[in-house]
């Protein structure tokens, strides 16, 4: 059994030490601990930092590629090189490293396949009272649209099993967090979450500029994952809205109508026609939206499949069969990737 703690940094040499220092070296039910940094396109030498402290695993891009992409790059070269899990945490020093052995604890014992750390945001000091309010909201209307409950929706310290992995997909360039959780929900993956208290701030977060645009990029993530996974909710919900839009100054119009009032009212009349053509158009949408759900979820078994042959078909969820498969190459990029930065 092998764990792999991924770290994907950018510009992280002056705290990128101690979130290596206390990394444990053994955890219980595992029979190596494998660390893995991603540099992002630093320019503060992250990379050589982590060589020099005894990284052998390191994935390099050239340029900035972004939260996303590195979470994904990491988790292609764990699988390649025969993770069982796989713990994501950050260069920042945020969380506490010693309870890794605590987030892997629960997909080892076989309760969940993905546990995602509950950071008790109410808790944190530097946190506003804004920020505070919002992380609940946030973290209420992904368990909605992933099907489940978590307190810390945008909890970067997390714990995936190597089969949760092949089967999530992660398409966004923003942050991975709120699309995993929705895809695992919404494909019937465990997911469960530990308290823990994290470590005091060492810098601001450079994922975004302030809470707004963090809320504008959570929030297109959250809206498109819904309309991939669950596209009824969302435009039966439309529809319906607009239908009841349409009906009420029809109603009016009629009501008018049958009086005799001679002042026509036909402003209702043609609002009404608008909104029912919007009620139409959702609808339209919805079979676009299902058909395009059904060929997605085709593909993904296909690509799932592909990945269980390039990382290698392990019985029992066992990784040493990754060991073989061919992917990211330490110090260096996907074939391809230099071009694409």
């Amino acid at each position: 059994m092998k764990l792999f703690v991924q770290i994907p940094c950018l510009d992280e040499a002056g705290t990128l030490p101690l979130v290596l220092a206390t990394i444990p070296r053994e955890v219980p039910g595992f029979d190596s601990v494998e660390v893995l940094v991603i540099d992002d396109g630093s320019t503060d030498g992250t990379a050589e930092v982590a060589r020099r402290l005894g990284v052998r695993h390191v994935v390099r891009h050239t340029r900035t590629m972004g939260l996303a992409r590195s979470f994904r790059d990491g988790v292609d070269y764990a699988l390649a090189h025969g993770a069982d899990v796989v713990v994501n945490t950050d260069g920042d020093n945020q969380y506490p490293s010693e309870r890794i052995g605590d987030l892997a604890a629960p997909i080892l014992a076989g309760e969940a396949d993905i546990v995602i750390a509950d950071r008790q945001t109410a808790t944190i000091a530097h946190f506003s009272p804004f920020k505070k309010r919002m992380q609940r909201v946030g973290s209420r209307v992904v368990s909605a649209a992933a099907g489940t409950s978590l307190p810390d929706a945008a909890s970067g310290f997390r714990a995936y099993s190597r089969g949760a992995l092949l089967r999530l997909n992660v398409v966004t360039q923003f942050s991975y967090t709120m699309e995993t959780i929705i895809q695992a929900g919404n494909k019937r993956l465990r997911i469960t979450s530990l308290p823990i208290t994290t470590n005091p701030k060492t810098r601001e977060s450079r994922l975004f500029r302030n809470i707004w645009q963090h809320m504008g990029r959570s929030g297109r993530a959250i809206v498109r994952s819904s309309i991939m996974f669950r596209p009824h909710l969302v435009f039966l919900t439309l529809a319906a809205v607009f239908f009841v839009a349409a009906a009420i100054p029809a109603v009016r119009f009629l009501v008018f109508w049958a009086s005799g009032d001679p002042g026509g009212h036909v402003q209702s009349l043609v609002f009404a026609a608008a909104m029912l053509v919007g009620s139409l158009l959702c609808l339209a949408l919805l079979v676009i939206a299902d058909l395009l759900r059904t060929n997605r979820t085709l593909v993904e078994e296909t690509l799932e499949r592909v990945k269980t042959m390039q990382y290698g078909v392990v019985p029992g969820g066992s990784g040493a069969a990754g060991d073989q498969a061919s992917g990211p190459v330490a110090d260096g990029c996907r074939q391809g990737e230099d071009a694409t930065a």
